[in-house]
């Protein structure tokens, strides 16, 4: 497909300028540089540069990662995890800063680490740990397995270099477009409110907190969606949404790869109505919509308290429901914004959280505390009982897990370390992760400014009121308001949950997950305000000190390995099993199952597993031309995967008919990869029968 676009009008206009990262700091001899953009034509104004790339991972036979349940196993795929990044650079200064979301539950410092290192390879000292922040929209409808650390690969049995390579090399891809997109822009910020997507799911906790904190958030929920604009010629190119809600629309019962409501969100934004073609406008998708998480460690999609429970009980409706609202939010608020400028900036510093020294005047008792090693509590074993996942039942949330077994054993430690009772407090301690070495303890922790925005990016999942108080001490460290902060949570590595002092008391799910003790959070506090205050005198900031590169010691997961594919006896690849009716009205779904192989072999990068196609009028006695109308990105599709016997497979494609669709003929066509016992892939295809869709 060709678009003739704002930017490639205007270049013939614009003088070209290299900006190869900081204004000290150019690629070393030999390296590609970043792409050459256009030169802003006012001061002030800024260059961007958006760009998506595909991040899905094994969709068939791997443990999914957010819910902790053995039992959740992906066994397809309905839509498909994408990576959306967007560069922001100064031309004034040279300086420049990455912003990217991946429709992932995580980010880990394994996949931190292997993208900076194919970025430097690709871009010299361009990109850089200090300007690359890496986040996450926290799905929990997603393949896992792609850390380093051994407690987030247990559910996966392992580890899964497929899915790791998958998200690594998206993430990569949609900078790399990012970078070749840069072009004078304008960038303003707008906010609405949005009351019913979310809900306070531990509000016991939350109630604990001084009236001072609650009254910003009435009834315990953060209620404001903040959107970063990006135009080109007055015309809105892309955006960043931030609004708390956790991904967990789909419950821990589905199995099938999906984004969640931040995916559908930005689905219907990019997709539906600006027409974006996730196949053909991969190198130039005319929009590009983040939808991005805050602070939303305590913020539950499911507005009744219970899994899959809110605002209907089927997840699938939730999921769409709850991405709409967030959608609609952002739109609502476009046209009430407010110019940025003023240039982009950033600092990073790792920090040692199992022994941070945190001084009086971020502590509640002004005091100077220490944090400790990671443990998580007895309570984090119960999971969270409004949003579901694998949680067990001789665990309780609020009363220190409810077991007497662990409760003796934490009181073993707590005798045998008074330090550790005066830093993790009344915790029951269930599994001290940090000695263990099962968790991360060395965590980034960074600030990003674009124009008078600021952005504090925490590997955690903060709650609403722990987001007040970084965004408090950030904002009195560089002299700004407050609203001029924003807490862009699960950034670049992942240290479970970050609750205040007092909510950590309440022995909820948070607070048992809130690894480092009580004063966690003003560790946290300390460090976003001291790179405040660095950023603001204009001093740079030793990184620190990193853990060791634990690549090597990977245990290969053996799930989802595929020895060979066979079809069934009698059966060819891509013969079609069932077929479909003759005829299909809109709102019913059509459903068609071929003689597949397994998914894993062959991930579908920048392709599909599936297309629906309508047959198109030529007006001629040729061979009739066929019209793709939805593939594995579209909300109206999904692919089931099941093994057939030993080593065969039925791929079951579903075709839902949206009301809008066209009356006439179409058909489902399906496309795999098959292993031999030899160990080669070949490709595999199958089409269903011709059918009708009548009526709109």
């Amino acid at each position: 497909m060709t678009r003739v676009t704002w930017r490639t009008a205007a270049t013939a206009a614009l003088v070209a300028v290299t900006i190869a990262g900081p204004a000290t700091v150019s690629p070393p001899s030999g390296s590609a540089s970043a792409a050459a953009p256009q030169t802003a034509e006012k001061p002030g104004e800024f260059l961007v540069g958006r760009g998506i790339a595909d991040v899905t991972g094994e969709v068939a036979e791997a443990g999914m990662m957010g819910y902790a349940d053995l039992g959740q196993v992906s066994s397809g795929l309905h839509m498909r995890q994408r990576s959306r990044a967007f560069v922001i650079a100064d031309p004034q200064s040279g300086e420049r800063v990455v912003h990217v979301l991946a429709d992932a539950g995580m980010i880990f410092q394994s996949v931190r680490d292997a993208v900076l290192a194919k970025l430097e390879q690709r871009f010299g000292e361009t990109y850089t740990e200090r300007n690359v922040m890496l986040t996450a929209t926290h799905t929990h409808a997603a393949p896992g397995g792609f850390s380093h650390h051994t407690l987030y690969n247990v559910t996966t049995l392992g580890y899964h270099g497929k899915t790791f390579r998958a998200l690594v090399d998206g993430i990569v891809a949609s900078i790399e477009r990012a970078n070749a997109d840069l072009a004078p822009a304008d960038l303003s910020l707008s906010t609405s409110e949005l009351t019913n997507a979310n809900v306070n799911r531990s509000k016991t906790a939350f109630d604990r907190n001084p009236e001072a904190d609650k009254a910003y958030f009435p009834g315990g929920v953060d209620t404001r969606s903040t959107t970063l604009q990006v135009r080109r010629d007055g015309e809105l190119d892309g955006v960043i949404n931030w609004f708390p809600v956790h991904a967990t629309s789909m419950s821990t019962n589905n199995t099938l790869v999906s984004p969640d409501n931040k995916g559908y969100a930005e689905y219907a934004w990019e997709r539906l109505a600006r027409g974006v073609d996730y196949v053909e406008d991969s190198d130039d998708p005319g929009f590009v919509a983040s939808f991005a998480q805050t602070n939303s460690g305590d913020m539950s999609p499911n507005l009744n308290l219970r899994p899959s429970d809110g605002p209907t009980t089927d997840q699938f409706e939730n999921t769409r429901i709850i991405g709409t609202r967030t959608y609609d939010a952002a739109r609502r608020g476009l046209d009430d914004d407010r110019a940025l400028d003023g240039g982009v900036d950033s600092r990073i510093v790792y920090v040692d959280l199992a022994n941070t020294a945190v001084r009086p005047e971020f502590t509640p008792d002004g005091k100077p505390h220490t944090t400790c090693p990671a443990a998580l509590g007895a309570a984090f074993a119960a999971g969270s009982t409004e949003d579901g996942g694998g949680g067990l039942p001789i665990f309780k949330e609020g009363k220190d897990g409810g077991n007497p077994a662990v409760a003796a054993i934490s009181e073993a430690l707590y005798t045998a370390s008074p330090a550790l009772r005066a830093c993790q407090g009344s915790k029951e301690i269930l599994l001290p992760v940090g000695p263990l070495d099962m968790v991360q303890q060395k965590l980034p922790v960074q600030l990003v400014r674009i124009g008078d925005l600021y952005l504090v990016g925490v590997p955690a999942e903060v709650t609403v009121v722990s987001g007040l108080r970084l965004r408090q001490a950030v904002a009195e460290a560089v002299g700004t308001d407050i609203d001029h902060v924003l807490v862009q949570g699960y950034a670049n590595a992942y240290a479970h949950y970050l609750t205040t002092p007092e909510e950590y008391d309440a022995k909820e799910y948070e607070g048992a997950s809130t690894l480092f003790g009580r004063y966690e959070l003003p560790a946290f506090m300390q460090t976003a305000a001291d790179l405040g205050a660095a950023m603001r005198e204009g001093v740079d900031v030793p990184l620190g000190e990193k853990e060791r590169d634990r690549s090597a010691e990977q245990f290969p997961s053996l799930q989802g390995a595929v020895v060979a594919d066979a079809p069934p006896l009698g059966k060819g690849y891509g013969d079609v099993l069932t077929a479909p009716a003759a005829t299909y009205r809109p709102g019913e779904r059509v459903s068609v199952t071929f003689a597949g192989a397994h998914p894993n072999n062959g991930l579908h990068h920048g392709g599909s597993y599936l297309t629906v196609e309508r047959r198109v009028s030529t007006g001629s006695t040729t061979e009739p031309r066929w019209e793709r109308i939805a593939d594995d990105s579209d909300w109206s599709t999904k692919l089931h995967w099941e093994r057939y016997g030993v080593a065969a497979s039925k791929v079951t494609i579903t075709w839902d008919v949206p009301d809008e669709v066209a009356s006439g003929s179409y058909r489902i066509r399906y496309f795999g990869d098959a292993r031999s016992l030899l160990g080669t892939v070949r490709s595999i295809s199958g089409t269903s029968p011709t059918f009708s869709v009548v009526g709109r």
